[in-house]
C-alpha cells in the first residue's frame, strides 16, 4: 500500500513537471541562447545550460511549495550560466555579440525577462549599483556597434 502511494506520488509529480517543462522549455530556451549568445537553431551550450537547469529544478520540485518554478529554474539557469559564463566568450554572431558575458547577463534579465534591477542584483549577487552600470555600459557597446 506505502508503496503504491508513493508510486502514484512520483507519477504525479513525473506528469506535474513535465506540463511545466512543455510550457515554459521555449521561453527558457530564447533566454538561454541569448546567454550564450548562439544563433537560434544551433545553440549546443544553451541546449546544455536548459537541460542543467530543468534537472534542477525537478530536483527541487516537491519543495518548491508555493514558489513559483518559472523563477526557479531560471535561477537554475543563471546560476548555471554565471559559473560557466567564460566559456561563452566566442564569437557567435548577433545583437548580443561584442558584449561580455556578464554584460549579456544583466541584459538579458533585465530586458528579455524584465526582472527589477533590485532582483537582479540578488539573483546574481552584486549591488543594485553595478547592474545599473553594467546595463548602461552594455546597450551603449551594442549601440556603438
Amino acid at each position: 500500500m506505502v508503496g503504491e502511494r508513493q508510486a502514484y506520488r512520483q507519477r504525479r509529480r513525473a506528469r506535474e513537471f513535465e506540463a511545466f517543462a512543455a510550457g515554459v522549455a521555449g521561453r527558457l530556451m530564447h533566454t538561454a541562447s541569448l546567454l550564450t549568445g548562439e544563433p537560434a537553431g544551433h545553440c549546443p551550450h544553451a541546449e546544455r545550460l536548459l537541460t542543467a537547469a530543468l534537472a534542477r529544478t525537478y530536483a527541487e520540485w516537491d519543495r518548491l511549495r508555493g514558489e513559483d518554478p518559472y523563477n526557479r529554474a531560471r535561477e537554475e539557469l543563471v546560476g548555471l550560466f554565471a559559473r560557466a559564463g567564460w566559456r561563452h566568450r566566442r564569437r557567435q554572431g548577433g545583437l548580443l555579440e561584442p558584449l561580455t558575458p556578464g554584460e549579456r547577463l544583466i541584459l538579458v534579465l533585465r530586458l528579455y525577462e524584465g526582472i527589477a534591477e533590485e532582483q537582479t542584483a540578488a539573483l546574481v549577487g552584486i549591488p543594485v549599483g553595478r547592474v545599473q552600470t553594467i546595463c548602461t555600459r552594455a546597450i551603449s557597446t551594442m549601440y556603438a556597434s
